[in-house]
């Protein structure tokens, strides 16, 4: 009974972790794609456990040899993430250093630099948890009703009242689905660390088409700069953050240059070139990218090519843009990284600062794990970066 327990976890761990090299073929196994190399370290202690426990106890010459094979392999696999680590974080310091300069965050004060994660990976946050800390929460606030959809934005500010930097947060979730109360952890930390967090709805596909979405995210920074002074946001120091859909009308919204004084734009693994992502998909195709877009657009490329071409951020870059921050997982099935790097490529050549992070091991939706590895990697960077934006 023991034995075949034993065989039991060590199976288990072994299929759990052929997620991080095996993409997901389709939607229904998508979080075992994502959440795998995110839970990697327990993984590794699991596979290591079942080694020991083996080696002391084995009894049947066979079935030791074929749990050592599991158990060796599992190690191995779920190795993977923090053996490409050290890597990531050379490359990452580098491109932070050489865009924003080598002394990019001199001019935070010693109490705004210990409110900074120390390191990019920290084993124990993936046991304990990143810690939030206290905050003001206001949820399902209301700023608009366009055709009668009432649309709510979630409020996160700092326990002290003032006037602080704002993080504008849109949700992913293909245009399709998804609410403010999203990724909330990530909206508690930020604001636990002096910024007034403002995460917005917008209307949905297919019952709403581009460009409804877009006119939704103006009309929650109308709401924000007719309502600054109540909700301690100073609004020359605002940055849009998104994911996924979310970082997609994100870029449009910081890249469009109106009135509002947009400071720097977040944007993680968002589709950036909607024609050639159409012509383009990924292999395996777990979402189905072709519906995903016709849905959002209202047909395909040859049907509205102009149409395409004005939800597509990369079509939107031009001089003088906000710095951006692109952060791309190497094993994305959603949105490849080589679209990231396109975008990346064309902000800087037309002279805009941008910045672009990449996590090896990730999958789309990598940050669903908010303690995961890639989460604690893509957060030591982007509060880097927005503290250095917003000044």
């Amino acid at each position: 009974m023991y034995y075949r327990l034993l065989q039991l976890i060590i199976g288990i761990g072994l299929f759990l972790s052929l997620w991080i090299v095996v993409p997901a073929p389709t939607f229904s196994v998508l979080p075992l794609g994502v959440g795998a190399p995110e839970i990697s370290p327990g993984l590794m202690v699991l596979h290591a456990i079942a080694l020991l426990l083996t080696v002391l106890y084995h009894s049947h010459r066979t079935a030791f040899r074929i749990m050592m094979i599991g158990g060796l392999l599992g190690v191995t696999l779920s190795s993977l993430p923090l053996l490409q680590l050290p890597k990531a974080i050379q490359q990452a310091n580098t491109v932070m250093n050489a865009t924003l300069g080598s002394s990019y965050l001199a001019h935070l004060s010693p109490i705004q630099h210990a409110q900074l994660r120390p390191h990019p990976f920290n084993i124990l946050d993936c046991i304990r948890q990143i810690p939030l800390g206290k905050i003001r929460q206001d949820l399902g606030i209301p700023f608009a009703q366009p055709d009668g959809q009432p649309l709510t934005l979630n409020l996160y500010r700092p326990l002290q009242k003032g006037t602080y930097p704002a993080v504008v947060v849109i949700y992913g979730g293909a245009w399709q689905r998804g609410s403010p109360d999203h990724n909330d952890q990530f909206s508690q930390y930020l604001a636990a660390r002096g910024y007034v967090v403002w995460a917005i709805s917008y209307r949905h596909a297919p019952s709403y088409q581009f460009p409804a979405q877009l006119e939704d995210v103006r009309s929650a920074l109308r709401f924000m700069q007719a309502h600054a002074g109540d909700y301690d946001t100073d609004l020359n120091r605002v940055a849009l953050l998104g994911r996924s859909a979310g970082g997609h009308l994100a870029m449009l919204a910081a890249y469009e240059q109106g009135d509002f004084p947009i400071q720097a734009v977040v944007s993680y693994y968002s589709p950036v070139d909607l024609a050639n992502g159409y012509d383009d998909p990924p292999s395996p195709d777990p979402i189905d990218v072709k519906a995903v877009l016709e849905a959002f657009i209202g047909g395909d490329p040859r049907q509205f090519p102009e149409k395409y071409k004005q939800a597509s951020p990369i079509h939107a870059v031009q001089p003088d843009l906000p710095p951006s921050l692109l952060v791309y997982g190497g094993q994305d099935h959603l949105v490849q990284i080589k679209f990231g790097r396109r975008m990346h490529q064309k902000l800087k050549a037309a002279g805009n600062t941008a910045v672009m992070i990449e996590i090896p091991w990730a999958e789309h939706a990598f940050d669903a794990i908010f303690s995961g590895v890639s989460n604690q990697f893509a957060l030591y960077y982007t509060e880097r970066f927005l503290a250095w934006a917003l000044v």
